[in-house]
Formats: structure tokens, sequence, C-alpha cells
């Protein structure tokens, strides 16, 4: 698992434990809890002048998942990682949604409503909501892991750098071409636009070559929507064939492998219209920022013979990347949730309202969805639950354990372990 975050009576952040000293400190009643996740201990001591080992935090930004990683550049260590899961799909459905019911509220009420034009300008550097989500929650992240760990330096994945051309910009040709990091830009997105399988069979998890849909020696170009992913066995069969004559058994694969030819990969649209912003965020933290390519990521992690997997990529992102040491890491899964709505009532499945929402937050000191241990000691659920609540204004509330939801808890014997902060976390 990862390492144990920890602070002093001050809140200075010192470098992060083996979770057995952190259980020893906490045993010995040296420590307390300060967060559960990411899982954080407070001394009961100042250490103003205890040595603390400098990290970086290094990030591979994605359109529905993001690696963070925490490494120790001297030593390569890994002492911390995490899988952040963004939400930025759900909000453009949500938007989408409340875009049509305005719409035809609009039409029923208002049906003669004077045109209005050039009355909802945007700011320069505007992106969407949906957008924007990512760039805040791994700001997020960043900003609270500084809280808790020295961090000194942020590596991240930005643009399709070439990191050779950088080293020598003299290089060209046929030396620039068959370089060492030749070919890792467009396989890399190969595999993601055709789901890392064979476009022709769908095998997966074999080694997989790159296939022109159109034969070279038919007049077939280099470009990427003429290019896709197949198997050795696909390939060879295909051979120089037109693959209208490799696919005229199979007309409706053959539309499929040509519609999602020309189709743009919508996660990279997304991920490559807030790089530049990611970065001004990132910037903003006045720490040093070192940019990676998607190619020099995806060779740091084959030369040291490491899965892919998001916060590997992570911790391979960047020229800094040493030997890395993941031994008994174990990602901390985080979910963006959101931190709920702000609708006046609530809706049947026809849209029409069928129940209001109270305007209290809190009851008794807790809202919903906290995490919260209750110890029942009487009644017909007498027991121990550990999960988030669902406040009620009786202060009768609802908790939602591993063994399923639990009604009707009292207040008094909830106790807060974690209070709500928009995400959702499991290991």
């Amino acid at each position: 698992m990862s390492k144990v975050f920890v602070l002093d009576t001050e809140k200075r952040p010192l470098d992060p434990i083996h979770a057995a000293q952190a259980r020893q400190l906490l045993r010995n009643k040296k420590a307390a809890v300060f967060r559960r996740f990411p899982f954080t201990i407070i001394l009961k001591e100042s250490r103003a002048d205890a040595s603390v080992s400098d990290l970086r935090i290094k990030l591979d930004p994605g359109a529905k998942i993001t690696g963070i990683a925490l490494v120790n550049d001297s030593t390569g260590e890994v002492v911390f990682a995490a899988d952040l899961k963004h939400r930025g799909f759900a909000i453009r459905d949500a938007l989408i949604s409340r875009r049509q019911l305005r719409r035809t509220r609009r039409n029923r009420k208002t049906r003669y409503r004077k045109p209005r034009f050039l009355n909802r300008t945007r700011p320069e550097g505007w992106l969407a909501p949906s957008l924007m989500s990512r760039v805040h929650n791994v700001e997020t992240w960043v900003n609270r892991l500084r809280k808790f760990a020295p961090i000194t330096a942020i590596s991240t994945e930005l643009v399709k750098f070439d990191m050779q051309l950088m080293r020598n910009p003299e290089i060209e040709g046929k030396e620039y071409q068959q370089g060492t990091l030749a070919g890792y830009e467009t396989r890399e997105f190969l595999l993601e636009k055709w789901n890392r399988q064979c476009a022709y069979c769908g095998i997966k998890d074999i080694p997989l070559q790159i296939e022109h849909i159109h034969s070279r020696s038919k007049g077939g170009s280099n470009s990427i929507t003429n290019l896709t992913l197949s198997c050795e066995k696909c390939n060879v069969k295909k051979g120089t064939k037109d693959i209208k004559d490799f696919l005229k058994k199979d007309p409706t694969k053959l539309q499929k492998i040509l519609a999602q030819a020309k189709k743009p990969l919508a996660d990279a649209a997304a991920v490559n219209a807030t790089r530049y912003k990611l970065l001004e965020v990132l910037k903003s933290t006045d720490l040093p920022v070192e940019c990676g390519s998607g190619g020099l990521t995806k060779f740091n992690r084959t030369r040291q013979q490491l899965i892919k997997t998001h916060w590997l990529d992570a911790a391979c992102v960047g020229q800094s990347t040493p030997i890395l040491i993941i031994k008994g890491i174990k990602p901390l899964l985080i979910t963006a949730n959101g931190h709920g709505t702000r609708q006046m009532c609530r809706t049947d499945k026809f849209g029409f309202p069928n129940r209001y929402v109270p305007k209290l937050k809190f009851i008794k000191g807790f809202q919903t969805g906290d995490i919260v241990k209750a110890v029942v000691t009487n009644g017909k659920k007498i027991g121990e639950y550990i999960g988030r609540v669902a406040v009620r204004s009786t202060g009768s509330f609802n908790i939602s354990a591993q063994r399923g939801l639990i009604q009707g808890i009292n207040y008094k014997f909830c106790k807060s372990i974690h209070k709500k902060d928009g995400y959702s976390y499991s290991s």
C-alpha cells in the first residue's frame, strides 16, 4: 500500500512513513488520525528541525481518469499513487438535459419573447464546464497533497513533444524518423483510438501491428486516418487487398471500421483542449513544472517493463523519471462526484416536481455524503456500521454500508470520520 502522510503538530509535512510505523505511533498515542483519505496522521509534537526528502508530484492527465504519483527523485521510490476519475462527461450530459428542459419551457411560456443577440460574451480562454472540471479536479488534488507531503516539483504530460528533437535541434531526415522514440506517438494514439484490439477480429492482449486500411501499394497514404491496428494473422491475411474486398462478407464491420477511421478521438480532444489551461494552473503554484510527451511516458514505462495503468503512466512522465521502486504500492481510487445539486425540488421520471428539497444541508452537525461510524448499542439494529450517511431533518439517518442500506439510525449513535468533500474513495 502507499505510505502514510505525516504532519507535525504545526501541520508541517514530514516524510511519509510505512503503515506499520503509523500504527505504532497511533497505538502509543504519539499521533492522531488527521484525515482518512488520503490517510494522514498528525504528531503530538513539533518537528521543526526534522529533515525531509523532496518529492515530485507527477500527473498523467486523461479525459476520464488522471493518474497521480508522488516520487522521490533521489531514490526512485513511489510513496503515493492514485487514480482520479473525472465527471466531465456527466457534466456534459447534465448540461444538455438542462438546456433541453429550458428550451421546452421557454417555448411554452415565452414563445413571443423578443430575440436577443450579442448579450452573452465569454471571457478569453473560456472552456466548457465539462472541461474545466477536469482542470479543477487536478488543481484540488495538487494543492491538497502539497499540504500533506513535502512536494517541491511537478511533472505533467502536456503535449506530443519529441524529446529527441529537443536534445538535438539539428537532427533531420532519416536520423530523425528512426530515432529512439520513433513511432511511439502514433502507436499510442492508435491504441487509444482502436481500444487496444485488432480492428478486424477484435482480439486483445497480444502484440498488435500498425496496418494501412487502404494499402500503400494501391495509393494509400500514411495519414492517421488511414491507419489501424491489426494482429499478425489478420495483417498477413489482408495483405495488399482492398478493405472492401477483404470484408465483403461482413459489410457491418466494414462500415464500422471506415467510420471509426474518420472519427476523431473524443478523449484526446478533451485532453488537448485543457492541457494549456492545466499548465497555467500548475505554474501558478510557483513550483518548477516539467513537461513530458505521451511518447516519452510510454518509452519510460516500456523500458522499465511496467504494466500500463494510469498511476504508473504518471510515475513515468517526464525526462526526470528514475528507476522506479513500486513494491507494495496500491493506488487510491478517487471518484469526483461533485457537491450535489442546486435544484429547488426533485422531479419524477417525466420531469414533473414531486417533492421539495430542504434548505438546510446540515442536520445535527452532519450532511448527506459524510462518511460516519455508527455504533448502535440498543434497539433492533445493534451493531457497528461504517458508510456514507443520508441525513433527515428528524435526526433519523440512513447509512450506505458494505452490507447494504441501513435505515433509521439515530444521529446520537453516529460519529463523523470523513466530511463530504465532493469525492468518493476506494482502494
